[in-house]
């Protein structure tokens, strides 16, 4: 369920306290896509890494490929507080509240485990106005997040109306050239280019639409440990304007 913000501000604990004053607004791909970095997001990120530790950690939903568990929706109110005038700027103003949902997020599934779409580019859904934010907690040999355009269509981002189209000519790739080899996407290639990329700077965390064609950096060669403090750990989150 989505967590709309509170009626006032609300004082962070020091564990979840921001630090916005070092952020990058950047523009990458023909169709302009706006992109935010934050670096030194957290005011105490090891305390958050600690807090991580301590959490069931479940599969959820069968397109990640890892184990997650919601993040406090206490924490999605504190946040939304300093985000919200922030996601405005930067993505809006869609002159409605900003709704949040959240998790703590590991990868851990082996590449030779991953299913044949779990090697590909993905969007987190097919309205724009739907706002992703990675952030990065692993000091691991993985990275951050790369993006990607469909060779045969031209697109690097969905809506409802590209996605047939799209669909179709991922169906006609793999009509031609087999399923992806079972691992991590690199560069994309055959089918997709890879066309911008952010490092995954530890604490540091990147704001885009979910609807563009993106994927984790992650190294086939590097282990992909299930402890929080050992592997891949993000917080990964969304935010939409409220229903109007």
């Amino acid at each position: 369920m989505a967590i709309p913000p509170a009626p006032s501000a609300q004082a962070a604990p020091h564990a979840w306290g921001l630090s916005l004053a070092d952020r990058e607004a950047t523009r990458f791909s023909a169709a302009n896509h706006a992109l935010v970095s934050v670096t030194g997001f957290l005011d105490a990120p090891e305390e958050v890494i600690l807090q991580a530790s301590l959490q069931k950690f479940a599969k959820i939903t069968p397109q990640y490929p890892g184990v997650r568990a919601a993040l406090d929706p206490d924490v999605c109110r504190i946040w939304l507080g300093s985000l919200s005038p922030l996601l405005d700027q930067w993505f809006g103003p869609y002159g409605r509240p900003w709704e949040m949902q959240a998790w703590y997020s590991l990868v851990t599934t082996p590449p030779h485990e991953l299913a044949p779409i779990q090697c590909l580019p993905h969007v987190d859904g097919t309205d724009p106005t739907q706002i992703a934010m990675m952030l990065y907690l692993h000091r691991t040999g993985h990275g951050g997040t790369a993006f990607f355009r469909h060779r045969a269509t031209g697109l690097d981002s969905l809506t409802a109306a590209d996605y047939p189209r799209y669909a179709a000519a991922v169906q006609a790739d793999v009509a031609r050239t087999g399923l992806p080899p079972a691992a991590y996407t690199t560069d994309g290639a055959p089918h997709f280019e890879r066309i911008h990329a952010v490092p995954g700077t530890f604490n540091s965390a990147v704001f885009y639409r979910g609807n563009i064609l993106h994927s984790g950096i992650i190294d086939n060669n590097a282990a992909l440990s299930p402890d929080p403090r050992e592997g891949r750990l993000t917080i990964n989150a969304f935010f939409r304007p409220a229903a109007g």
